[in-house]
């Protein structure tokens, strides 16, 4: 296993490799998307731990947007936030009571455009193993890590489909024990494992 100083400079080579943003709509470009759209800022955390694992949540089921789904902490971005950093770090003290003071930020990722008119940005950060977490049983139902392995290795992702407004949509997803990661999430993943050498 790698130590927390190899596991950081990985990270932050692939930070810093990481290209153009992505998209729900990079798998489907027949897709329109209509002029004059407003994108919605958000902020999430790609957080992970010093053992090599990453941190994601399970949304509530009676949540608007994603309910159910596989999501990084972070939201939208307020009015308050001074950047896009402090959104993910506020969101995920929020969601899951992660304290930001034991974050260590090391840098975003490109942005991902979502089909609910989001420009969420992933906020790549290292942070203690072994850390208890708390979810807002209003917005999070459970809280789970995924070996970072697991999510940089490309052979796990497939690129699978649905009907989603008429149309036939095509996602990719990189599925986890009894975890179904797909959509925006595993695609944001994806963009790390393809840059990924560790």
């Amino acid at each position: 296993m790698q130590s927390p100083e190899d596991l950081k400079n990985a990270l932050l080579r692939a930070v810093d490799r990481v290209g153009q943003g992505t998209s729900d709509f990079d798998l489907n470009p027949e897709v329109v998307l209509p002029k004059g759209r407003v994108l919605k800022q958000a902020g999430v955390l790609m957080a992970v731990t010093h053992d090599a694992q990453v941190i994601l949540t399970k949304r509530s089921a009676h949540l608007k947007n994603h309910p159910g789904q596989i999501a990084f902490p972070g939201g939208r971005m307020d009015d308050t936030d001074t950047d896009l950093v402090q959104t993910a770090l506020r969101e995920a003290q929020e969601e899951i009571g992660l304290d930001p003071t034991c974050v260590d930020v090391l840098g975003p990722l490109p942005s991902h455009e979502t089909v609910t008119s989001y420009t969420a940005t992933p906020i790549v950060a290292l942070i203690p193993s072994g850390l208890t977490f708390t979810p807002e049983p209003g917005e999070v139902a459970e809280v789970f890590t995924v070996p970072l392995s697991h999510v940089t290795t490309i052979a796990n992702f497939a690129v699978q489909g649905r009907r989603w407004r008429g149309q036939r949509r095509q996602y990719y997803t990189v599925p986890y024990g009894p975890h179904y990661i797909w959509g925006a999430t595993a695609r944001m993943l994806r963009s790390l494992a393809e840059v990924w050498d560790d």
